[in-house]
């Protein structure tokens, strides 16, 4: 059972971690541990509305988030159906949700609802007895992964950020292409969690990748779209809480030209051969947000099938997790690329950073909220 526990917890932490540093709690024993069967009944009744189970689980205080910058889309839902934007805290495992402390709890479609509903080592075995609510489909979704360097690198640097986004995103191609080779990819480089949770992730986040929140299909990747980045903004300018007053009205007065540039993923789109003239620049290093992991192995395709050589570029790909944020690390010089989410991007600029979004790697919102079927029937 130790094993299990230390499984499950390694798998649990990995979003967690690319939000922000911090101690996460450790993992207990649950039920989650018993046979699949007992969880795998069939339900009984009228399954609820997504309204009435938002409603229900806010009424018994039972909603849960990370918090961390995590929780705007969160507030932003509640805040729709006019109710009390308060939430639990939810630790870096699903024992909360299986002990049902938690009723309606956050999880990522690459991540925790993978844990949620899959049998493999470290999984809750719930299969098809969950149900979720989607971000997207709520009309609040807020976008993620993207790719960002400062504006004086990218400046100072055209071609070198033309190409280097060339490679990434022909790596991410390949990856969503071929998520079981890009697994294994991501898992030879490191991965901190289990070979079959890996795959599992890489066959979810290639759905972000190449799905925008309206869920049509997405060609270009890397794209930014208008409707969506706005939408992100907005409720950054809503829901971010920053202590400075500078700081605070700087963010309410952003457009997304405070924030991205969109010149850098169109010359790359465009490109037939990722020649963009002399390189300004040819070694050059990315920090991500988190361990190796699917998340990010467009990266890590991109380097392993010498994308990134064949446009001149030696990549170093850095993990996060440490103690210098992406954002901070790029800030100061430290590496050249990062890998960030578009309210930490924001939140940074408002707090005196001079960030850049070149890609929008993730087209659409991760977060759902996931809740057992037979604890909201009518």
């Amino acid at each position: 059972m130790k094993k299990t526990k230390e499984l499950k917890k390694l798998l649990a932490v990995v979003f967690a971690g690319a939000i922000a540093v911090t101690a996460f709690a450790g993992c207990g024993e649950s039920g989650s541990s018993s046979d699949s069967s007992s969880k795998d009944s069939s339900t009984s009744g009228e399954l609820m509305s997504n309204e009435e189970i938002i409603k229900k689980a806010a009424a018994d205080g039972k909603v849960g988030n990370w918090g961390l910058g995590n929780e705007y889309e969160i507030l932003a839902l509640l805040q729709k159906y006019d109710l009390p934007t308060k939430y639990l805290s939810e630790d870096f495992t699903m024992d909360g949700f299986d002990q049902d402390d938690i009723t309606l709890a956050s999880a990522m479609t690459f991540n925790e609802l993978g844990l949620v509903k899959n049998d493999y080592d470290g999984g809750y075995k719930y299969g098809d007895t969950v149900g979720t609510i989607d971000m997207n489909d709520e009309g609040v979704a807020m976008l993620e992964d993207n790719i960002f360097c400062t504006k004086e690198f990218a400046k100072k640097n055209p071609n070198t950020v033309k190409a280097f986004l060339y490679a990434s995103m022909k790596g991410w191609a390949y990856a969503v292409e071929n998520p079981e080779e890009a697994a294994q990819i991501v898992f030879d480089a490191g991965s901190s969690v289990s070979s079959d949770h890996q795959l599992y992730m890489a066959k979810e986040v290639a759905k972000l990748v190449t799905t925008d929140t309206n869920g049509k299909t997405v060609s270009n990747y890397g794209n930014m779209d208008e409707d969506a980045m706005q939408q992100t903004l907005d409720l950054c300018k809503k829901y971010v809480q920053l202590d400075d007053s500078s700081a605070v009205k700087k963010l309410e007065g952003f457009t997304l030209d405070d924030i991205r540039d969109t010149q850098y993923i169109d010359a790359a789109n465009k490109s037939k051969d990722g020649k963009f003239g002399t390189l300004e620049k040819t070694d050059v290093t990315i920090q991500l947000k988190w361990l190796p992991q699917a998340q990010f192995m467009g990266y890590y395709v991109a380097q392993a099938k010498g994308y990134y050589d064949e446009v001149g570029l030696k990549v170093t790909i850095t993990p996060g997790g440490g103690d210098i944020s992406e954002t901070t690390a790029v800030n100061n010089g430290t590496v050249d690329f990062g890998v960030t989410w578009v309210a930490n991007l924001t939140s940074a600029n408002a707090g005196g950073m001079d960030l850049l979004e070149i890609a929008q790697v993730y087209q659409r919102s991760g977060l759902e909220l996931v809740y057992k079927k037979d604890l909201f029937t009518k």
